[in-house]
């Protein structure tokens, strides 16, 4: 099998274990006489799988049944707008943290809804870090604060959350969901594409506490009312079955690594071979992020000029590795290193700048 290193954004590398089991199951699912990708989600099957992958999931935040996780469709993006929809009502105002390109659109989609403020902006330096939490005022009499947990375009992310009072706190975890073990309660509700960290691209994982999700207005449409979806365990509509199986199968083998614990010190290694390529060379490798808000999973560095940056992408791919072109917005160079991402694969491609840089100074 000639399997590459995969460094693309989303969607992304899965573990190779999980792909081989999903090979091996594909055309009988637990001796069904089918496979997933034709069972109903009303079987006892697909009940148990999305049952199972909830449980796990809240094993691994450490969480109780004061919290449920949902399945759904239509993205992270989809959930820029169902959050305000379902929780800023006219009389109230909603604080964004705004730290990437990703966060600017949360805003801008509850701009449509509702009042908003800006608790916080990096825009203005290019979005090279996030905030320290003293940073961060916020008027309790908030609706509640949201922020993007890592930031998959500039490669910034968030160790450590703003205290928010009584307000609820709501984050797009999309790019690092599952990657390091957080405080879960602080949040009132969690929302991630699992194309990214945990998953195909279709699902979108929602972990919210009930209480929170309980009382939404019947005048919401009924797919974009939380509570109907808690309501009816994820099974109001046709969930993306298929999606979740794996999600369900990455869960698992996320707990046989160690949990989040062994996964955040492998994810800090995995990183650190990379950063320190970038800052062993500073003059050629040139680092997007501020060195205090450096993301674990999407590392952004540029060269010198553009010519070069296309010669690292194409050398890069004959040599096995791909996707490292930065986001169509920004360019440069990015390496997106999940929780999948092997130990050898940023060693090849840290091995791969040295000579790069030896052979282009």
């Amino acid at each position: 099998m000639n399997r590459i290193f995969n460094f693309n954004a989303g969607p992304a590398v899965l573990p190779l274990e999980v792909l081989e089991e999903v090979q091996n199951e594909l055309i009988n699912y637990k001796n069904s006489g089918m496979s997933i990708l034709e069972m109903s989600h009303r079987s006892s099957l697909y009940e148990t799988i999305n049952v199972e992958a909830e449980n796990d999931i809240k094993e691994l935040l450490g969480l109780d049944d004061e919290y449920c996780v949902l399945f759904m469709g239509g993205g992270a993006s989809t959930q820029f707008s169902m959050v305000p929809l379902n929780f800023l009502s006219k009389e109230a105002t909603a604080g964004y943290i705004i730290t990437s390109t990703f966060s600017e659109k949360a805003v801008q989609e509850a701009e449509k809804i509702g009042k908003t403020q800006i608790l916080f902006s990096s825009k203005e330096h290019r979005f090279n870090r996030v905030p320290r939490p003293e940073e961060i005022v916020i008027d309790q009499d908030l609706a509640y604060v949201h922020l993007t947990g890592n930031n998959t375009i500039e490669g910034t992310e968030f160790f450590a959350y703003p205290q928010t009072g009584k307000v609820p706190l709501i984050a797009d975890l999309s790019s690092d969901i599952l990657s390091k073990p957080i405080e879960a309660k602080r949040f009132s509700l969690i929302y991630a594409g699992a194309q990214k960290n945990i998953g195909p691209g279709g699902v979108t994982v929602i972990i919210a506490r009930k209480s929170f999700l309980a009382g939404r207005s019947t005048s919401l449409p009924t797919m974009l009312n939380y509570e109907v979806h808690m309501d009816n365990n994820s099974l109001y509509n046709t969930p993306p079955v298929f999606g979740v199986y794996i999600i369900a199968k990455v869960v698992k083998w996320l707990k046989n690594q160690g949990g989040l614990i062994q996964i955040l010190n492998k994810n800090k290694e995995k990183a650190q071979i990379i950063y320190n390529v970038i800052d062993d060379l500073p003059e050629f490798y040139q680092g997007y992020a501020d060195v205090s808000s450096r993301s674990l999973m999407n590392i952004t560095f540029g060269l010198p000029n553009e010519n070069l940056e296309k010669k690292f992408v194409e050398e890069a791919e004959h040599q096995g590795m791909v996707g490292l072109q930065g986001h169509r917005s920004v360019g440069g160079l990015r390496a997106s290193i999940y929780n999948a991402m092997t130990l050898d694969g940023c060693s090849a491609l840290a091995s791969f700048m040295k000579d790069f840089y030896l052979n282009n100074r």
